[in-house]
């Protein structure tokens, strides 16, 4: 029953992989395409020729949908890894440090918690120019509060084990200590936690752009084309947002299966939930 379920897991995680590494390429692939206009195809419902439609300029809808969710897979990445690295050290540092570290990363993420993090990220992005590195600046320093905390605890509970305790009384350094018993033990939470944040990094690009404070509008982000098809839509231009914002939404909820998927593979207590 436990190698069934196992075996199940591997397979979503393969077919969840594919699926996104598809979705990114195909998204590169048709960056060109998606900014393409032909006035004689303007505002087509959706058809054979084109499966999403056409907006005002006759640009067609799948390829600026691939493109869009492509950039928006591709920051989510880069952000997450950024956030996690962040969330690594001071989550470390807070736990092994001493007390006074440990006062001020906890005040720190306690601060940035306390803002919300739509609010934080346009205020980071709007200081760092906006744009593409706005965008990953703003989310990857507002997403790793959460992560900390997870790190600092586990640490906190791991620096109590006896084989922590004897290797500190035969002389181990603290950075050994982390290096050799510590981080591996880590391991599975941080990586769990990691593809966790995916999801809050795309919808919080996504959002930022769509209110103006993120991605330009000349690049087929999500958060663009969400933006600008809201005019339309009291014309009945619905292909506009509906299958851009399905896309979005798919993506966010494929992202959060798949850290849910991880947790339980490589967290032996949730083998049977």
């Amino acid at each position: 029953m436990e190698t069934n379920q196992r075996f199940r897991t591997v397979i979503f995680l393969i077919v969840a992989v594919v699926i996104l590494a598809a979705v990114t390429a195909a998204g590169i692939l048709t960056e060109g395409y998606a900014v393409e206009t032909d006035f004689s195809q303007r505002n087509l419902s959706p058809s054979l020729q084109h499966l999403f439609g056409t907006d005002w300029m006759g640009r067609d809808m799948l390829a600026r949908t691939l493109s869009g969710l492509s950039l928006s897979i591709r920051i989510g990445i880069l952000t997450s890894v950024v956030s996690a690295a962040v969330a690594l050290f001071l989550g470390t540092a807070s736990a092994v440090l001493g007390r006074k570290a440990d006062a001020v990363i906890s005040w720190c993420i306690d601060l940035v918690m306390g803002i919300p993090h739509i609010l934080l990220v346009m205020l980071i992005s709007l200081a760092c120019g906006r744009g593409f590195v706005g965008v990953v600046a703003g989310v990857s320093l507002s997403h790793w509060p959460s992560l900390a905390r997870v790190i600092r605890g586990e640490l906190m509970q791991l620096r109590q084990a006896p084989y922590i305790l004897v290797a500190e009384k035969m002389g181990v350094s603290k950075l050994q200590n982390v290096k050799h018993h510590m981080l591996p033990h880590l391991l599975p939470q941080f990586l769990t936690g990691m593809i966790l944040l995916f999801p809050h990094a795309i919808l919080h690009e996504s959002s930022v752009t769509f209110l103006g404070f993120g991605l330009s509008s000349e690049q087929p982000a999500i958060g663009v084309i969400l933006s600008e098809s809201m005019q339309y839509l009291t014309t009945g231009k619905w292909w506009l947002a509906l299958f851009p914002g399905l896309a979005l939404v798919l993506v966010v909820v494929l992202f959060a299966l798949l850290g849910e998927r991880v947790r339980r593979m490589l967290d032996p207590s949730s083998v049977h939930e």
